[in-house]
């Protein structure tokens, strides 16, 4: 019988010579150790395999093993509260196999088959289901229900159902006989392609933002859920920190965090900071809704470009659910990297700084899985991405930034100088930019407040005022100013320092309501109004300064408490009495 031997091996691509059988995405068992790859090409001679572990140690002649299955992403109760490898292993379990590094080779399953279920079921004897149908529910932590979804593909008559109860993964809970006369035996369990999306029934139009709490993205420049955001920066700009506060504070349900290509260590810091966390909402821990995908930098390198299909895969199982979720991914950098390490190796002609031609369509093809949809259970659900980008000396001109781009419509750049001046989040007003605003319109309108974004465009309007003046401020300094252009640049520092500027370890700045959010903007703007009218009369803005009203509004964010915000008012006595005061 003729069998698949290595012809060789070039890091993680390995190639096979004349065997014919195998299928293009194909996913493969490679050598003694049975090492996970992928097939990603194939000609008249050589089929092409693309290694997702170690091939340290492999050598030519050994056996390559068919699977029959694309690589799939293992769906079902379990996924929350854990933590995968970039092709989902579950680290606790390769730590409790191999200690603190992850070995090759490891056939652990990435779901316990021991663990028992307390199982309801939505359907009856005799029932007709359709695909993506929810059957049974249970509970996956005290905060999620887990619901199990009717595979795809499968429609039919319920010809067997368990009854309410405690089973584990393997155990079949219902038989469908579909219209062809074959039964399909249904578990929690499902697999799914994690290159191929998931259907849905409908996309629907964007019109509710992602409320993240942080007031410069929250005001200046919103998410949409079921939209798309990368946050760009150079190293120490506070990437990963802005992650981990959206991660942390967001309104979404689930949190899928993908760390890819990471230092351990942040890995180690987010694992730590999770658990501590309780969620907002409920106060039970965060983790209870977050699942956590590592795949730090001395991880295999293959591993790296699946990981963030994982992540994605596992955000439209849950979305399909009928649940809010959130996708962090830090960063697509280091998997465009992965991928131009590998395209080098099949030694694929080079595009823009040796990155393979196809970088922006893989790039699209990831963004695109965001959305707001109707579910095929008839729920609504959505997925949110979030990129971060790492451009190599904070150069927003290379490929993968320049390509994000034209795929997202949220974009927070993050500024080296900001965050070297301890201005977090450190995003930068001038190079940011949100698209979604316009959708958003009717949801401030009739949530915050009609003015709220004229508010908005206001503060910008005085922030690029201020970057305008300050060009003649470095030449010839602010004294030969006229009095409102000095007043400009004094309450720009308010909105930067007192609005923008936010503690992520204060207890009342790490998170921010809209309402708060909007009654500070009002204020703001309120202190400006009362302010022109002073200088009107031909005083200074120096007087105005003096009185100490603009550090009272920038301490606003700490002195007042998110609960007790009917406080603000009293600051509007505040400002006019300490206009009135101005000789």
């Amino acid at each position: 019988m003729e069998k698949a031997h290595i012809y060789s091996i070039n890091g993680p691509v390995v190639r096979v010579k004349d065997y014919s059988k195998f299928k293009m995405l194909e996913m493969v068992y490679v050598g003694e150790k049975k090492l996970l790859g992928e097939v990603i090409g194939i000609d008249d001679h050589f089929t092409t395999i693309q290694v997702y572990e170690s091939t340290t140690g492999l050598r030519v002649n050994e056996l390559v093993y068919h699977s029959g299955a694309p690589l799939c992403a293992n769906l079902g109760p379990g996924i929350l509260d854990n933590i995968f490898d970039g092709i989902q292993r579950p680290l606790k379990d390769m730590a409790a196999l191999s200690g603190m590094y992850v070995s090759e080779g490891k056939g652990i399953n990435a779901l316990s088959e021991e663990r028992l279920w307390d199982v309801t079921f939505k359907v009856s004897l005799n029932d007709e289901v359709v695909e993506g149908q929810i059957f049974a529910t249970c509970p996956e932590t005290s905060l999620i229900e887990h619901r199990f979804l009717v595979p795809i593909g499968v429609s039919g008559k319920v010809v067997e159902v368990k009854t309410n109860g405690s089973y584990n993964i393997k155990e079949v809970l219902m038989v469908v006989l579909d219209k062809h006369g074959k039964k399909h035996s249904l578990t929690m369990v499902q697999d799914w392609p994690i290159r191929s999306p998931r259907p849905v029934l409908d996309r629907k139009p964007i019109t509710m933002p992602l409320i993240t709490g942080q007031r410069v993205i929250d005001t200046l420049f919103p998410i949409a859920k079921g939209g798309a955001a990368a946050i760009p920066g150079g190293f120490g700009a506070g990437k990963t920190m802005t992650q981990h506060q959206l991660a942390k504070w967001c309104d979404a349900d689930i949190i899928v965090y993908v760390g890819c290509g990471e230092r351990g260590n942040e890995m180690t810091q987010v694992l730590h900071e999770f658990k501590e966390l309780l969620d907002p909402k409920s106060h039970k821990p965060l983790t209870d809704r977050t699942v956590l995908i590592a795949n730090t930098s001395n991880m295999p390198v293959a591993a790296r470009e699946a990981s963030i299909y994982t992540g994605i895969t596992i955000a439209e199982y849950y979305r399909d659910m009928g649940y809010h979720v959130a996708l962090m991914a830090d960063s697509t950098s280091r998997w465009a990297e992965a991928l131009r390490e590998i395209s080098g190796r099949l030694e694929e002609m080079p595009a823009e700084e040796g990155f393979p031609a196809y970088l922006p369509s893989r790039i699209a093809q990831f963004y695109e899985r965001a959305g707001y949809v109707d579910t095929l259970s008839n729920n609504e659900g959505s997925v949110t991405v979030i990129g971060a980008v790492s451009p190599q000396g904070a150069d927003f001109s290379e490929p993968v930034t320049q390509n994000t781009k034209r795929f997202v419509r949220s974009f927070w750049a993050l500024d080296k100088n900001l965050a070297y001046a301890r201005h977090f989040p450190a995003i930068n007003w001038n190079l940011s930019y949100s698209e979604y605003l316009d959708d958003l319109k009717r949801w401030f309108d009739v949530n915050v407040d009609r003015k709220f974004l004229s508010l908005r465009n206001e503060m910008m309007n005085i922030l690029h005022e201020e970057t305008q003046l300050m060009e003649i401020v470095k030449l010839i300094g602010s004294d030969v100013l006229p009095e409102d252009q000095k007043l400009s640049l004094e309450i720009a520092r308010v909105i930067r320092v007192g609005f923008l500027q936010q503690n992520a370890f204060h207890p009342e700045d790490t998170y921010v309501p809209y309402e708060k959010q909007l009654k500070m903007l009002q204020l703001i703007s309120h202190l400006r109004t009362q302010s022109l009218q002073v200088i009107s009369t031909h005083r200074t803005v120096r007087s105005i300064v003096e009185t100490g009203v603009f550090e009272d509004i920038i301490k606003i964010k700490y002195d007042v408490p998110n609960n007790e915000l009917q406080r603000l008012d009293a600051y509007y006595e505040r400002i006019d009495l300490a206009m009135a005061s101005i000789q």
